[in-house]
């Protein structure tokens, strides 16, 4: 059973968001390029690293849509360089596009570029606790 066929039961409605979630995530799994680590600092706090060396920060962008973290990198000339004659070129020197899906509730807090490494934190804040009172009704 695929994951399409398990979502498009008649006794799953309404979970569409949960099939898009799942469908980023599988996308971004089959990506390689730039390798990254997933660390976690504390029980409320994450970093990403993504090995970057060569790219300025001008070139990297980071961004949040739709609970899904997008780090771009954009290189000049998309790695042409008609001065180098390289006898051995084992350095990517290509742009990459490299996306996270974020859980309910984590944030990016911010980022820093540090030697070659671009480090990602994110944070899930408390939330906040909100006591409902609800009225009772007399019947009769």
């Amino acid at each position: 059973m695929t994951r399409s066929l398990m979502f498009d039961s008649p006794f799953l409605l309404g979970f569409e968001h949960t099939r898009t979630l799942i469908e980023r995530a599988a996308k971004a799994a089959a990506e390689s390029y730039p390798p990254y680590n997933v660390e976690a600092l504390a029980e409320d706090r994450v970093r990403i690293t993504l090995a970057v060396a060569g790219f300025t920060p001008d070139q990297l962008s980071v961004s949040v849509e739709d609970r899904q973290l997008t780090v771009q990198g954009r290189r000049d000339g998309d790695g042409k360089d008609g001065q180098a004659a390289f006898l051995h070129r084992g350095i990517a020197a290509r742009g990459f596009v490299r996306s996270f899906v974020l859980a309910d509730g984590l944030e990016v807090q911010g980022a820093l570029l540090e030697h070659g490494l671009l480090h990602v934190d994110l944070v899930r804040p408390e939330p906040a606790r909100m006591v409902k009172q609800i009225p009772i009704r007399t019947a009769g």
